[in-house]
């Protein structure tokens, strides 16, 4: 009725105050730094109090950074999943490489292929699992992103470029490991050497004096390279040979002939072939050209067991080996004349 007041308004009631909405709520929980440790601190505490109460003193003992609280306990559990992290990638990528190593139909250079791309996926996903691990927000990483992609473009574009250069050269298979290539030195003297290893920065080259190159994976993709095993292992090497004017040629080629043939490394197919390279000042050159399957073992002993062989042969069928032969003319003149006749008065003074 109209006349009526409500029980709200009648005279003598107190009016109740009322509570803001946000002043019931009770106080949110600090975030912990690592999200992964306010749930094992919990789940541990439940379980057992007295490991609790040790992972609450720890908590207590804090550092406060502004907005942002890191524990000793954070600290000890990002340590913990760092480590975790880091041994899981190595066991999984160590389990990965022996069993791409059970594939008997992939070759050598499809399996060391295989191997570093399963590296590189293991330890980026390994990467990833502990960021979630650590709680660490993705979107939280874009200005990172963009200064680390920064950083690879200037710091460490060599070494992507390397890395993306090596995984290049095992696709295509040009150089692979166990292959013999040409290296030349700082000195800009020539030598060869056999591919022992192709890492991620770089290939080893291990030469016949155990001189170790480590040549830049990128450096072999854009120059070019002299591989004696490419397509095929089989590799002809040249051994100089001169003779006297005056020696049997027929002779001496059937000698070149047999003592490259008694060589046991030197392949019986393709045979050994003798050419008359050239008219020397004093001797008729030849050149031995014979084939080897085992490049990495060696060239040089192979052209000294031919020489030495030759040698002999050559001993014991009276060919001659030349040596260097000058003939001196001597134009004479006044005082040569009188120098002859002071030396030969000379001579006859000390007989007297």
């Amino acid at each position: 009725m109209q006349g009526e007041t409500s029980p709200a308004e009648a005279p003598g009631s107190e009016a109740t105050p009322v509570e803001q909405a946000w002043s019931l709520a009770e106080d949110a929980p600090e975030d912990s730094s690592v999200a992964a440790a306010e749930g094992i601190r919990e789940a541990v505490s439940s379980k057992n109090e007295t490991v609790g109460s040790l992972l609450d003193t720890l908590d207590a003992v804090a550092l406060s950074l502004g907005d942002m609280r890191i524990s000793l306990f954070d600290v000890v559990i990002v340590a913990v999943i760092l480590i975790g992290v880091l041994f899981f990638a190595w066991f999984v990528s160590k389990l990965a490489r022996r069993g791409v190593r059970r594939f008997t139909k992939l070759d050598d250079t499809q399996q060391l292929l295989a191997e570093k791309i399963l590296t590189i996926v293991i330890w980026a996903a390994a990467f990833f699992l502990g960021i979630d691990l650590l709680g660490i927000d993705l979107t939280a990483l874009a200005v990172f992103s963009g200064a680390f992609g920064l950083a690879i473009g200037f710091g460490l574009q060599k070494t992507f470029g390397n890395l993306i250069a090596g995984i290049i050269l095992l696709m295509d298979k040009s150089i692979k490991p166990g292959d013999v290539i040409a290296v030349t030195d700082m000195a800009g003297n020539e030598t060869f050497g056999q591919i022992r290893k192709i890492g991620v920065r770089a290939v080893s080259v291990t030469t016949r004096d155990q001189r170790e190159y480590l040549i830049p994976n990128e450096n072999l993709m854009i120059n070019q390279v002299e591989n004696w095993s490419y397509s095929s292992k089989n590799v002809r090497m040249q051994v100089p040979v001169g003779v006297s004017y005056e020696a049997d040629m027929h002779l001496a080629e059937e000698l070149m002939l047999e003592a490259a043939k008694s060589c046991e490394r030197v392949l019986k197919a393709p045979p050994p072939t003798v050419w008359m390279s050239e008219y020397g000042d004093n001797s008729v050159n030849f050149t031995i050209h014979c084939w080897i399957r085992d490049p990495e073992d060696g060239v040089g002993n192979v052209r000294s067991a031919v020489l030495k062989q030759l040698w002999w042969l050559f001993k014991e069928h009276g060919v001659e080996i030349p040596f260097p032969q000058r003939d001196i003319h001597i134009r004479s003149s006044d005082q040569l004349e009188r120098w002859f006749e002071a030396m030969s008065r000379q001579k006859g003074e000390t007989r007297d």
